[in-house]
Parts: C-alpha cells; structure tokens; sequence
C-alpha cells in the first residue's frame, strides 16, 4: 500500500512539515511516519480521510443490512418478546 518514496521519519515530517503537506494535497496518497525503523502513524489530506469515512459508514451499514436479511435475522415478533421479557415489560 505504500510506496517507498511514501514512507518518512517523524523527524524529517517535523524539519519539513510543509513539503509534506504539500505533497499530500497534491498526491492524496497518505504517508507512513516511522520512529526507529518501525511504523507510527499514518498522514493523509483531509478530504481523503473524509471520503475514507464516508466509505467505511456505508460499509458498516451495508454489513447491518445483510446481516439483518440473513439467517442471522429474527422475527421481530420473536425478538420483541425476548425484549419485553429481558426488561420486564408486560402488556
């Protein structure tokens, strides 16, 4: 995923941090910050992440969805009795 001229120190991203932002802007492909060798965090344009938010809701909805038409599913009469008696309702 990322590509070698993505990956940089926290410490070259702090002596520079403008040609970072940049880059980012101008490429949108996140960067890989490291610390000792070894992955740190991950920086990226925000209109980027935003777009990559919005994805992963849909996503998260799309996987409510399913599971609420699989076999995963109950009746909701079945459910809302389970419910009523887990909470002591009675009607």
């Amino acid at each position: 995923m990322f590509r070698s001229s993505s990956i940089h120190t926290v410490t070259e991203f702090c002596r520079k941090p403008a040609e970072h932002i940049r880059r980012l802007r101008e490429h949108k492909r996140p960067e890989l910050l490291t610390v000792n060798g070894k992955a740190a965090v991950v920086v990226q344009d925000a209109e980027i992440y935003e777009d990559m938010a919005e994805l992963a809701q849909y996503a998260q909805s799309l996987r409510s969805i399913r599971q609420a038409l699989s076999e995963e599913g109950r009746a909701l009469d079945e459910f809302t009795a389970e419910f009523e008696a887990e909470h002591g309702i009675h009607r």
